[in-house]
């Protein structure tokens, strides 16, 4: 015999890093203690470790620290030999900073619409906005799905182009038992407080294996030095702090199962909002997702978003204004309607929350909530006598 719960207005946040630290409060403040006892903070001994176990969790030869995701593409780019001549293709659906890091190294953004079933690049329309100056491929693994990488690198070897991986928002996201950021020649991450690896903080970091390329990245983040004031070539100061280093070590342990989790909401999400009138991300064929994002896409969004928050769950827009419609990046020369697909989606994309703390009963009222939008009905949750076994009615 099972009883049934009464539905209860339980509070959703769209994210909860307080809760996150708690949950590893003793490993944290362990790291801090460490870093704070030794008296150096800035590329020492954390630094270093963090960039030997990174690469090693990606399968790459190696890591270079550096301040930010923004600057780690910069650096890439830099680092492969981006000059003002050339163009780099980047998807338009995506955030302003992978714009502003291409303007960073000094070249032209060349935009390019994206698929309509995952809103990741595809090798089909990269090569319909290629031109004579493109020469580097910046797919952006968007929401932790997989842009089309192996089409994209057949790609890249065909036109003589350099693939960039931006890997923000994919970190343990995997293509064919490959991990994001060893696919490209180089790739550029984000440890943003709010990354499924995320810092204190800003802080970023380039994946190669090009060891030669490797010590351009090293250089560059730290004025061009081969050694303490002798500087090779022009660089800039984008170095990672220990403080942050040591805190991204403690969490990088849990990473996959943080991950896990991430893909077990999602999971849960899928099934319960399958027949609704939304449309669902797609995955790429063979692609291993890190839900980063949980999107949903509907006309009817605003309307949704406003029924959500007025039951206690958090909602967020990624992104309401695709790049080519941003005023600073006017003089590009694009105008409205050249990128329908990412137009539609900055028009009907609402992200709902999923991060690895996020309780049974909250995933639960966002379900209720989604649903009982379209159904015009309350779902409860329909439990043993212990209290256990709990599952939708």
């Amino acid at each position: 015999m099972t009883r049934t719960a009464a539905p209860a207005r339980i509070r959703v946040p769209f994210g909860a890093l307080e809760e996150d630290y708690r949950r590893r409060r003793k490993e944290i403040d362990a790291a801090v203690e460490r870093v704070l006892s030794r008296g150096r903070f800035i590329l020492g001994e954390e630094v270093a470790a963090f960039e030997r176990e990174l690469a090693r969790a990606l399968g790459t030869a190696r890591v270079v620290a550096c301040a930010s995701g923004t600057d780690a593409i910069a650096l890439a780019l830099l680092a492969a030999g981006a000059t003002p001549e050339d163009e780099v293709l980047v998807p338009a659906n995506a955030c302003v900073p992978v714009l502003a890091a291409v303007r960073l190294a000094g070249a032209q953004p060349r935009l390019a619409d994206v698929d309509p079933e995952t809103l990741t690049l595809g090798r089909a329309e990269a090569e319909r906005a290629l031109t004579p100056r493109v020469r580097f491929l910046l797919p952006v693994h968007l929401y932790g799905g997989v842009a089309d990488c192996d089409g994209l690198a057949r790609l890249s070897k065909e036109r003589s182009l350099t693939l960039v991986e931006d890997c923000a928002q994919s970190i343990g996201a995997a293509l064919a038992g490959r991990k994001t950021g060893s696919i490209g020649r180089l790739a550029a991450f984000s440890f943003y407080p709010t990354k499924n690896l995320g810092a204190y903080g800003d802080a970023g970091a380039v994946a190669t294996d090009d060891p030669t390329l490797a010590v351009k990245v090293g250089m560059l983040r730290q004025y061009g030095w081969i050694r303490r004031d002798f500087s090779e070539a022009e660089g800039r100061n984008s170095r990672m702090d220990e403080l942050q280093a040591a805190i991204l070590r403690a969490k990088l342990s849990s990473l996959e199962s943080d991950n896990a989790r991430r893909r077990e909401i999602g999971g849960r999400y899928d099934d319960a909002f399958r027949g609704l009138p939304l449309r669902l991300l797609s995955a790429r064929p063979d692609s291993l997702p890190v839900r980063h994002l949980y999107p949903v896409r509907t006309a009817k969004r605003d309307a949704l978003r406003e029924h959500l928050e007025a039951r206690g769950i958090e909602t967020a827009i990624h992104y309401p204004v695709p790049l080519h419609l941003h005023p600073a990046y006017a003089f590009l020369g694009y105008r409205k309607g050249d990128f329908p697909v990412s137009e539609e989606a900055s028009e009907t994309v609402l992200s709902i929350p999923i991060y690895p703390t996020l309780s049974d009963e909250q995933v639960h009222a966002v379900v209720s909530g989604v649903r009982e939008f379209f159904e015009g009905k309350t779902l409860t949750l329909a439990l043993s006598p212990e209290g256990r076994g709990k599952r939708l009615t």
